[in-house]
């Protein structure tokens, strides 16, 4: 169902793929930015940008169990951190990768930026992912979506 594509002429990447291609047909989920907030609201990890990106992941993997997927079906992933330094973005880079999201691997493109949606919020991810035919055709409704 997914075709994980990485193009012979370009510089192999080292935990990702350059382009998802998935059969007409499939349905697909769009997901909003995942943020590093608890269920009640409050910011997780004030100033460790690690922290929030195993946070922004557990979000991510109930938004995804909440239609129907999971990590493992991710396409394509904008994972977006408040920082200018390399280390802090390959920090956050290696609790994706340990996450599964990369299993795949999906297509990705990492951002260092200068400030995200909520005060203290340093780690935010956008996903793409395929809902697999097996999973529930309703479960959105179900959501309460």
């Amino acid at each position: 169902m997914i075709q994980r594509v990485t193009v012979p002429g370009l510089f192999p990447p080292p935990v990702y793929s350059h382009a998802s291609v998935v059969e007409a047909g499939a349905r697909l989920a769009f997901l909003a930015g995942s943020v590093p907030l608890d269920a009640e609201g409050k910011l997780v990890g004030e100033g460790d940008p690690v922290r929030q990106a195993e946070q922004v992941i557990a979000n991510l993997t109930e938004q995804l169990r909440a239609v129907g997927s999971e990590l493992r079906h991710v396409l394509t992933t904008d994972v977006y951190v408040v920082s200018d330094e390399t280390a802090t973005l390959s920090a956050v880079w290696d609790v994706v990768e340990a996450s599964g999201l990369s299993t795949g691997p999906h297509s990705s493109t990492l951002l260092g930026v200068s400030c995200l949606g909520y005060p203290g919020q340093l780690v935010e991810i956008t996903a793409t992912a395929v809902v697999p035919d097996d999973a529930p055709a309703d479960v959105a409704r179900e959501t309460g979506a």
